[in-house]
């Protein structure tokens, strides 16, 4: 079997970190591993089942004789490295939102889209993380009877925003049961012009505010759906609230079908999809958790249940890793399915 030079752009982030274990976890045919970030963190030494790894300043010519590139920096940095990595040769799988939207750059969920992937040209966006979870659980159903209308809540971890957010909140823990006074500086977002508590709290604000009062996440959600979905036309509907849950993304998400599915025929539908596991027994207290999913590849639906309030609607309860499968585990998912089909 070939074997491929990886890089990974941002390899200190939450993502990046990820990265690293789960290329080993699964064996991707790794032939040599270059581990890329900021000037700052170069020199840094990253131990990887025992294995010592340099971090190294990004450069443009970071990418000579790398077959295969994970950028997770943020979008102005892989707008920055794009071209010279795709100018060698390089294989880019972007997990920013800089190119989700670009119609040139296919966006992939593996199970869900693979095909797409047939025509990229050298970049391949990944999608938002609640987008990720999302569409795991809405294709299935949409391929077996088409869907007319998606609202969706979300209920997303605090790991979303970074490692800062989760040393915040575990120091608003720590305050609270000193019986301190309760401080806040990553909550919505550590630019934000307001600060406020996390713990025993909701903010119903994630990223910037934009069109219609919508956030920029509530946008994405909606965006890149459509365009996963190849329906572009297709009513959905969003609202994304950070909690204080430390890691794995939960999504309320209601659909109104355009043909009618029992309960049961649903359940089915979704047990039988890769990547999914059905976990609902109402009767025994059995419906997906951050807890349960925390860690996990798989994305968990329960709480599946008729919405009587219109024709053919359905109620489900989504959760998922969204730094497994929100986002690293769904990048490697993206070059596995390179290699299978030899595309890379």
């Amino acid at each position: 079997m070939r074997k491929y030079s990886v890089a990974i752009l941002g390899a200190t982030g939450a993502v990046g970190q990820e990265l690293i274990g789960i290329l080993r976890e699964r064996k991707f045919p790794l032939k040599s591993l270059k581990l890329l970030a900021s000037a700052r963190s170069a020199g840094r030494v990253i131990e990887v089942n025992g294995e010592k790894l340099v971090i190294e300043e990004a450069t443009p010519e970071s990418f000579a004789d790398i077959d295969l590139a994970f950028f997770s920096a943020g979008g102005s940095i892989s707008e920055a490295f794009v071209d010279a990595a795709r100018e060698q040769g390089t294989v880019v799988i972007d997990n920013t939102s800089a190119f989700r939207l670009d119609p040139n750059v296919p966006l992939v969920v593996p199970e869900v889209n693979g095909d797409d992937l047939t025509w990229h040209k050298g970049l391949i966006a990944n999608p938002n993380c609640s987008t990720t979870i999302g569409v795991m659980a809405l294709a299935p159903l949409h391929a077996q009877v088409g869907i007319k209308r998606v609202v969706v809540s979300t209920y997303q971890a605090v790991s979303g925003i970074g490692a800062a957010a989760i040393d915040d909140l575990h120091n608003q823990v720590e305050q609270y049961i000193k019986g301190e006074p309760i401080t806040a500086r990553t909550f919505p977002s550590a630019s934000a012009a307001k600060q406020y508590q996390m713990l025993f709290n909701l903010i119903p604000h994630i990223d910037a505010f934009d069109e219609g009062d919508y956030t920029k996440e509530e946008w994405k959600m909606v965006r890149e759906t459509r365009k996963i979905l190849h329906d572009d036309n297709m009513p959905i509907t969003c609202t994304t609230v950070r909690v204080p849950v430390f890691r794995s993304h939960s999504e309320s998400i209601n659909v109104e079908l355009h043909k009618d599915l029992s309960v049961d025929e649903a359940r089915q539908i979704l047990a039988k999809a890769p990547g999914i596991k059905v976990y609902d027994n109402p009767k025994e207290q059995e419906y997906p958790m951050p807890l349960l999913t925390t860690n996990g590849d798989l994305v968990w639906v329960g709480r599946i249940r008729r919405d009587y309030s219109v024709p053919r609607g359905l109620n489900l309860w989504v959760v998922g890793d969204q730094i497994r499968k929100g986002a690293a585990l769904n990048s490697v998912q993206i070059a596995e399915e390179l290699v299978e089909r030899e595309l890379l």
